[in-house]
């Protein structure tokens, strides 16, 4: 067996003593950089568009058909969303809040489901409190006409049936009030 010298031995403990500051040191900066990224928003932006909504009928879960043409005159934002998209579900509580702010405004938000069936989207708007509109879209019928793949995807539609904004992916509060009210009182 080797001794190790006293200064040798010093200079392990001190890089020992060292090398553990620094992994402290790595661990506590990377918790600030995810709490701060945590707190910020990572929701999508809406593109500007300008194209004519899609015609498109389906039935709400009262089994009546429904189409935007229900609708004229009012500012729809139409949401894509299955009950199993995290995302979606994410969203509902803020599209639900910016809904009950703006309907007395000639604002209405249109939830339309797809490929799912009353008994697995009933207890979804039951669990979440929804009141407004809520479209079955068993075909995929509205994601062809928008021509998307992704969900959540949202569209707003002006009063003239205008497609003004688009957005793929979550919503968040902030950015439906940045873009969404400019529609609305137009």
């Amino acid at each position: 067996m080797i001794a190790i010298k006293p200064s040798r031995a010093r200079f392990y403990a001190l890089m020992s003593i060292g090398l553990g500051f620094l992994t402290v040191g790595v661990m506590f900066f990377m918790l600030l950089n995810q709490q701060n990224a945590s707190s910020q928003d990572f929701s999508a932006v809406p593109v500007k568009v300008n194209f004519p909504a899609p015609q498109l009928v389906l039935k709400d879960l009262s089994d009546r058909q429904v189409s935007f043409d229900d609708y004229r005159g009012s500012v729809i934002l139409v949401n894509l969303w299955a009950t199993w998209c995290p995302p979606c579900r994410e969203e509902m509580p803020t599209l639900q809040a910016f809904y009950q702010k703006y309907k007395e405004s000639g604002f209405v938000l249109i939830a339309i489901d797809q490929e799912e069936t009353l008994e697995v989207v009933q207890p979804f708007v039951d669990e979440f409190g929804l009141t407004f509109p809520v479209w079955l879209d068993p075909d995929y019928e509205a994601q062809r006409k928008f021509n998307t793949m992704n969900l959540p995807s949202s569209y707003v539609i002006d009063r003239t049936g205008m497609v003004r904004l688009t957005w793929i992916g979550g919503i968040s509060k902030k950015n439906l009030e940045k873009y969404v009210p400019d529609v609305i009182l137009e």
